[in-house]
C-alpha cells in the first residue's frame, strides 16, 4: 500500500468517494486506505476536510483519444470528420462503435459521416449541428487549418458544436505528424471556446466540460490535446460514468435547437449590406459574453460531481512563488514534477497551466504571476515575425492591464514534438533566477537562443521501472507495450505510462517505446534517460545508436536472436557492448520471439506483429512484479488485457497470443555479467 498525498483510495464496495476540498487535481488514483476508509487526495496538499463525491470515476487505462472516444460515442449523435494524424485514432475509435450499432445514452444510434476533406467534413458538421444534433469532429494540423472559413460560420451561427483537436505542428519547411500548438493558434481568432488537457484523464474531463458550456452559450468549443504525446499515451484514468453524462450534458433532443425544422422554418447564413453586417457582429458579444461563466459553471459542477478540481488556470506552488513557468499542454505536467524537485532545495518555484485560452483568463493569470519577480512563457510553437508568440502576448497584454512588470521571458519548446526534459525545465527556473534581463530562449535544440541543460534530474516517482524498446514498424511492440502498461495497473495495481516514439514512415523503420510503471502518478512527459529495462527487437539498434545508453548498472536488456546458445548470442555484438555489459553487471535475455511466432499464429497475416506480443512474457520474467502473484493469476489477467485489444479478431488470435506470452515467459534465456565474462567467444 502506498501512503496518502498523491492517491486517489476507492473501495468498490460503496457507491461515495471522499477527497479534501482544498487545493487542485490532477489525476486521482485510487485504492483504500488501511483504514478501509475511501479517500482521493490532491497532488498539492497532504490532508484537508473530507467530502462526499457522487461520481468518483470508472477506473481503467486509456490515452487521450481514448477517453474522449468513451464520452463522445455516449453523448453524441453522431460525428461528421475526416480524422488527420494524431487525430485518427478518436475517428477510429468512433466509428468502430459506429459500427457495431452503439447507440448514445438517450437510444439514438450513432452515425459517422467521412466526406471528402476536412473541409467538407466541418460543413457537415454545421448541418448536422443547424438539424438540432449533437455532433462533434477530430482533427490535426492542416486538418484543422483547412477548415478555416467554415469555423468562423459555425460560431457565427451560434451552434454548440465540439471539435476535438490532437494538436500537431503544422507542415512548414518539412512535414511532420507530431505534436506542435500552430495549428490551433491559427485558428484562435474564429469565435471559438479553447479548452486545453495536459493528459489522458484531461482529454475525457474537458470532452464533457466543453460540451456542457458550448450548449449553456451557444458557442462552439475546441478541446485540445497535444498529438502523440497525449492522444497515444497509455495511463491511468477514471472514466466518467454514463449516468453521469447523462446529468450533466441532458438530452440534445430537449437541449438544442432545431434551425432546419420544415414546421418552424427560419433563415442562417443570410447576407447583411454595411447597414447591417457590423450590427449583428457586434451583437455576437451577447454571446461572447456568456462563455466565460459558462466555462466556470461547468468546471465547478465537474468538480463538485467528481472530486477532480478544474478552473481556467491552474496554478502549482504558486502562493509564494519568486519565478514561474507558464505554458499549455502536456510539458506543463512535467514543470510540476521539477517543481517539487527544486522546492526540496528550497527554491520558490511554481507554474501555471492556462486550461482556458479562448475566452482569455486574463485578470486570473495577471493576480497568479504579477508578483514573481520572473516569468517565463513557453510555447510550442514559434511565430518570429509578430510582436510576441501568442501565448505570450496574451500574458503581456493582461500583466500591463493589471498594472504588474515581472521580467517576462518568451521561448519556444517541443515543436514537432522535439524533446523537451525536466533538465530542460530546470535550466529555465536557472535563467529566471540568474538576473539576466528578458529575452527569446529555445529548450532541447542545439542553437544560439537554446538553453544548456546543466543538471540531470530523474522526475520519475522513487518507485519506478521504465523500459525503452527499440523495434521495427509493423512488428507489434507498440501494442505489446499497451498491453504491457494494462496488465501492470490491472494485475499488479500500478500507475503506468507508456507511449511509442515513431515517424510518418513508422512501418517497416525503427521504432521506439517507453513505459514506466510506479507506485505514484507519472508526471514526466518526455523520453526516459534512466531505464531498467531495454528491449532490443532489432538488433540493428547496436550498430545506428547505443541502446544501453540511460541503462541502470544491474539493469537487463533483452535482445531478439535466433541464437540458441549464450556464445552466438555475444558473437553478433560489438566489442564495446560486451565489454560495457560486463562493467555495468548488467544481464542479457535472448530468444527468437519471430520462431516462436511463426510457430504459434494460426494466421500468417498476424506473424510478424505476434513476436511483439512474446515480449510481454519476457518482461513479466525479468521484472519484479510478477512475483507478487501465481501464475494463475496472472495468465487470468493477460488473457483478460488480450481480449481487450484483440476480442474482435476472434477466438483463435486470442489464445494463439496468450500462447506466445506463455512462452516467452518460459523460454527466454538468461545470461548474467558474470557468465558473459567467463564466455570464450570467437573473434
Amino acid at each position: 500500500m502506498v501512503g496518502i498525498g498523491h492517491h486517489l483510495f476507492i473501495n468498490h464496495s460503496r457507491k461515495n468517494v471522499l477527497f479534501p476540498t482544498n487545493g487542485n487535481m490532477t489525476l486521482p488514483s485510487r485504492g483504500i486506505d488501511p483504514t478501509g476508509r475511501i479517500v482521493i487526495m490532491t497532488n498539492q496538499n497532504r490532508g484537508g476536510e473530507m467530502v462526499d463525491v457522487k461520481y468518483p470515476g470508472i477506473p481503467t487505462t486509456t490515452d487521450g483519444a481514448g477517453n474522449i472516444v468513451w464520452v463522445e460515442t455516449h453523448v453524441t449523435d453522431g460525428s461528421c470528420a475526416y480524422p488527420i494524424t494524431s487525430s485518427t485514432t478518436m475517428g477510429v475509435g468512433y466509428n468502430m462503435e459506429v459500427a457495431n450499432g452503439k447507440e448514445n445514452l438517450w437510444g439514438t444510434r450513432l452515425a459517422f459521416i467521412e466526406p471528402e476533406s476536412e473541409h467538407s467534413s466541418a460543413s457537415a458538421a454545421e448541418g448536422f449541428a443547424l438539424a438540432g444534433g449533437r455532433v462533434t469532429n477530430f482533427t490535426s494540423g492542416q486538418g484543422l487549418i483547412l477548415m478555416k472559413e467554415v469555423l468562423y460560420v459555425i460560431s457565427g451561427k451560434r451552434l454548440p458544436i465540439v471539435f476535438h483537436i490532437g494538436a500537431r505542428a503544422m507542415t512548414s519547411q518539412s512535414l511532420n505528424v507530431h505534436a506542435g500548438h500552430d495549428d490551433i493558434m491559427g485558428v484562435s481568432d474564429v469565435g471559438w471556446g479553447i479548452l486545453f488537457a495536459r493528459n489522458a484523464q484531461e482529454a475525457g474531463d474537458i470532452a464533457l466540460i466543453s460540451r456542457r458550456a458550448a450548449e449553456s452559450s451557444s458557442t462552439p468549443f475546441f478541446n485540445v490535446q497535444d498529438g502523440f504525446l497525449t492522444t497515444h499515451t497509455i495511463e491511468n484514468a477514471l472514466l466518467i460514468e454514463p449516468e453521469m453524462m447523462r446529468d450533466f450534458v441532458g438530452d440534445p433532443a430537449t437541449k438544442l435547437r432545431n434551425l432546419f425544422d420544415p414546421y418552424n422554418p427560419i433563415m442562417t447564413g443570410v447576407v447583411q449590406n454595411q447597414d447591417a453586417y457590423m450590427k449583428g457582429k457586434i451583437a455576437q458579444r451577447h454571446f461572447t459574453d456568456l462563455v466565460k461563466p459558462a466555462v466556470m459553471e461547468s468546471m465547478q459542477l465537474f468538480s463538485d460531481l467528481t472530486g477532480r478540481k478544474y478552473d481556467l488556470i491552474d496554478g502549482y506552488m504558486m502562493e509564494d512563488a519568486e519565478y514561474a513557468i507558464v505554458g499549455i499542454g502536456s510539458m506543463i505536467e512535467t514543470a510540476t514534477a521539477v517543481v517539487d524537485h527544486l522546492r526540496e532545495e528550497g527554491r520558490k518555484v511554481g507554474c501555471v497551466h492556462v486550461t482556458c485560452f479562448r475566452p482569455f483568463p486574463s485578470q486570473e493569470i495577471a493576480h497568479m504571476i504579477g508578483g514573481c519577480k520572473a516569468v517565463a512563457v513557453l510555447e510550442r510553437m514559434d511565430d518570429p515575425m509578430a510582436a510576441d508568440n501568442p501565448l505570450t502576448m496574451e500574458v503581456k497584454t493582461a500583466l500591463f492591464d493589471a498594472g504588474f512588470n515581472p521580467k517576462l521571458f518568451t521561448g519556444s519548446y517541443g515543436l514537432g514534438s522535439r524533446d523537451v526534459t525536466s533538465s530542460d525545465i530546470i535550466a529555465t527556473y536557472d535563467l529566471l533566477a540568474s538576473g539576466e534581463e528578458p529575452r527569446y530562449i529555445t529548450l532541447g535544440i542545439d542553437h544560439p537562443t537554446a538553453l544548456e541543460r546543466t543538471h540531470e534530474y530523474d522526475g520519475r516517482p522513487d518507485s519506478a521501472f521504465s523500459m525503452r524498446g527499440h523495434s521495427v514498424g509493423g512488428f507489434g511492440s507498440v501494442t505489446t507495450n499497451k498491453i504491457i502498461a494494462t496488465i501492470s495497473a490491472d494485475l499488479f495495481g500500478k500507475r503506468v505510462q507508456a507511449f511509442p516514439k515513431y515517424g510518418s514512415e513508422k512501418k517497416g523503420l525503427p521504432t521506439n517505446f517507453y513505459l514506466t510503471i510506479a507506485d505514484e502518478r507519472i508526471r514526466i512527459h518526455h523520453e526516459l534517460d534512466v531505464l531498467d529495462f531495454i528491449a532490443v527487437q532489432d538488433e540493428n539498434a547496436f550498430v545506428t545508436s547505443n541502446p544501453l545508453k540511460g541503462l541502470k548498472d544491474g539493469g537487463s536488456v533483452f535482445i531478439q536472436s535466433t541464437a540458441t546458445t549464450a556464445e552466438q548470442v555475444v558473437e553478433n555484438l560489438p566489442t564495446n557492448t560486451i565489454k560495457e555489459i560486463c562493467e555495468r553487471d548488467l544481464k542479457i535475455l535472448f530468444l527468437d520471439t519471430a520462431k516462436i511466432a511463426r510457430e504459434v499464429s494460426s494466421r500468417a497475416d498476424l506473424v510478424v506483429r505476434m513476436q511483439g506480443i512474446v515480449l510481454l512474457g519476457i518482461f513479466l520474467k525479468c521484472t519484479p512484479f510478477a512475483s507478487q502473484v501465481d501464475d494463475k493469476e496472472m495468465y487470468a489477467s493477460i488473457e483478460k488485457s488480450l481480449r481487450k485489444y484483440f476480442g474482435k479478431k476472434g477466438e483463435q488470435v486470442v489464445s494463439d497470443n496468450l500462447t506466445c506470452v506463455r512462452r516467452g515467459y518460459e523460454e527466454v534465456s538468461i545470461i548474467t555479467a558474470e557468465e558473459l565474462d567467463s564466455l570464450e567467444v570467437k573473434s
